[in-house]
């Protein structure tokens, strides 16, 4: 299916963070690499993800939601950084699935729901940002999600602890490695309501 004929179907607009793999990624040490990822509209039959690593159509992909636990999917169409894929499960597993997206719906509507913490993690408008190094050189990244300390990417770049970098317009340093990415320490802490800017670089992102 394409993602237009996709679009115009009954489906939930929805963000959910979550992580896959893809079959020909491997690490240093040959082990499947992960990588985080967030849904972006989800049906019982077929969700929308961006990603870091855009897969090829046809490929089989293992991803798991907190919501929605391990999904075995095969990508049935790409977009510049993200993919759609086509959700395997039995009946009662989509029916469950359904009866999920409803709960998530208007859970997503309830205007009783508390805003976070100002220093608390958020997800950015824009999931997408440059990662640009000392020596000038610049690799795409995806936004796990932000605070005005630091931030958590998943890229197909694979930094060592304790390289120095931008991501966007916020210098830091790489400070932790996870199983779908690594968290960067802001090298000063930087003010909330500015992030959704400093933290994307438009411009970047066009030319990477």
């Amino acid at each position: 299916m394409s993602v237009a004929e996709f679009l115009r179907q009954r489906a939930v607009d929805l963000a959910v963070s979550g992580s896959y793999s893809l079959p020909r990624w491997y690490d240093c040490e040959g082990k499947l690499r992960s990588f985080a990822c967030r849904t972006k509209r989800v049906s019982p039959f077929r969700m929308i993800v961006d990603v870091p690593v855009v897969g090829k159509v046809g490929e089989r992909v293992t991803s798991y939601f907190q919501d929605f636990g391990e999904l075995q999917c095969t990508i049935s169409a790409t977009l510049k950084a993200g993919f759609l894929m086509e959700l395997e499960m039995t009946r009662a597993r989509r029916a469950w699935m359904s009866e999920k997206l409803t709960w998530l719906e208007k859970k997503q509507k309830d205007a009783s729901v508390r805003e976070l913490r100002r220093d608390a993690r958020f997800v950015p408008q824009v999931s997408h940002t440059v990662l640009t190094l000392a020596d000038g050189s610049s690799h795409p990244c995806f936004i796990i999600d932000v605070s005005t300390a630091g931030v958590a990417v998943s890229s197909e770049y694979d930094p060592p602890l304790g390289t120095a970098l931008a991501v966007g317009a916020c210098v830091g340093r790489v400070i932790r490695k996870f199983d779908h990415g690594f968290a960067v320490k802001f090298a000063e802490k930087q003010n909330r309501d500015d992030l959704n800017r400093l933290i994307v670089r438009t411009h970047l992102l066009k030319s990477a």
